[in-house]
């Protein structure tokens, strides 16, 4: 399901992949994120994505127009997992909230791994 809201105008509609789009440049903006990481379940292998691909890394749900949005992320290597996610939770619900209008429903963070920054 997409977002929507409907205005004096006529219907606004959000698709699922506009939001993850945005959530995903927000996200790689916040202190501690190296990237979306995709999973390939069959091997169980762990990718870090390209920045043309991080909506690969985000799944979006809308319903009753509240999103829910998983992300799966690749952190830096010595940085506090609870700091780095606190931080993504509360950049990603202000910015996507702002961004859409819409309310976020809850932010689930899966870390797939961990990576050295040179």
């Amino acid at each position: 399901m997409r977002g929507s809201m409907n205005t004096s105008l006529g219907n606004i509609v959000i698709d699922n992949e506009a939001i993850a789009q945005y959530a995903g440049t927000v996200a790689l903006e916040c202190f501690g994120i190296v990237g979306m990481a995709s999973v390939n379940v069959k091997d169980g292998l762990v990718n870090l994505l390209k920045k043309d691909k991080i909506t690969h890394g985000i799944s979006v749900t809308v319903n009753n127009n509240r999103i829910t949005l998983n992300f799966h992320v690749i952190v830096s290597y010595g940085v506090s997992i609870l700091a780095v996610s606190d931080n993504l939770i509360s950049s990603v619900k202000y910015k996507v909230e702002h961004f859409t209008g819409l309310e976020i429903e809850k932010i689930n963070i899966y870390v797939e791994g961990v990576r050295v920054i040179d």
